[in-house]
């Protein structure tokens, strides 16, 4: 276990020093949302390209994968849900939460770590859990909030949500590389040697990413941030265990790294998507606050416990 967290303790010294660096105001509101793009558009979405043209879509997709994860993420969705309108919160609150309580920090936290402590072949299981939140919650969100303030189903929310993929880097990334791998395209080593120069941006670019934008985060509302963060990290992640290992018998090594990536504290996009939409942001930005530095225990003790560590 100290082994583990020996490991896992440089990531968070970088995340570290991100905070500390925009807290003393060394890194401004406006560096860090530009460091943030870079990361975002370039540097992960040059890994995420590198990895998927050498891969390809069968050493990714795995349809036990896909419904263990999705089916465990959606009970602890509609947990987190039924939770907020027992409270009497609205159906928009009730999705932020659920969002909040279920989406980790996959793309800037996830694949640089778990590539790191687990090895390369935990990218792909991972781009998987990335994928299935991007494609499937992401547009589950935008259709929740879009009814919940009166909207209808029809041609334009159809449009929103394509056009809310298609506008993502990671997702286009994802599907340039496997479109390369699947028809065997050859790729120029200059390509690669650049997608891996870029790449290599992403881990401390992105964690120091994360630290400076939790700087300009507050706790308030601590008693619900605990419950979403308990959610997120040990909830979802038992959930995940339970549907992979027990229920659609996933490859041992993909279920170790999707049980890991569940662990991963609230991912930053809920609070932008909170902000956008102008739904409890204050919330979200504390229940991030709260799992990103609880996970710097809980994270390594589940990494211990997928590795045998």
């Amino acid at each position: 276990m100290l082994a583990v967290f020996l490991q896992t303790l440089p990531f968070f010294a970088i995340i570290g020093l991100g905070y500390g660096a925009g807290k003393v105001g060394f890194f401004t509101a406006e560096a860090t949302a530009y460091l943030t793009k870079f990361v975002f558009y370039f540097a992960l979405s040059a890994m995420i390209l590198r990895f998927t043209v050498t891969l390809g879509f069968g050493e990714i997709f795995s349809w036990p994968f896909v419904l263990a994860y999705l089916s465990a993420t959606l009970a602890g969705y509609l947990i987190v849900t039924a939770v907020a309108l027992a409270r009497g919160r609205g159906m928009a609150e009730a999705a932020v939460e659920a969002q909040t309580g279920v989406i980790g920090n996959t793309g800037f936290l996830g694949l640089p770590m778990l590539g790191l402590l687990i090895g390369e072949a935990a990218i792909g299981p991972a781009l998987l859990v990335l994928s299935v939140d991007l494609i499937v919650f992401s547009s589950l969100f935008t259709v929740l909030m879009t009814l919940s303030r009166g909207g209808r189903f029809g041609l334009a929310l159809l449009w929103r949500v394509l056009r809310g993929l298609v506008e993502n880097p990671m997702i286009v990334s994802l599907a340039v590389g496997l479109t390369v791998a699947a028809l065997d395209l050859p790729v120029p080593e200059p390509v690669m040697s650049l997608l891996t120069l870029l790449g290599a941006a992403a881990t401390p670019g992105a964690l120091f990413a994360i630290g400076a934008s939790l700087a300009t985060k507050s706790a308030e509302r601590l008693g619900v941030a605990a419950w979403l963060t308990s959610v997120k990290l040990v909830l979802h992640p038992a959930l995940v265990a339970g549907a992979a290992l027990f229920l659609f018998n996933v490859d041992p090594f993909a279920a170790s790294v999707m049980i890991a990536a569940a662990a991963l504290p609230v991912a930053g996009n809920v609070y932008m998507l909170a902000q956008v939409y102008g739904v409890a942001p204050q919330r979200v930005s504390a229940a991030i606050l709260l799992s990103t530095t609880a996970a710097i225990v809980t994270f390594p003790l589940v990494i211990a416990q997928v590795t045998g560590g």
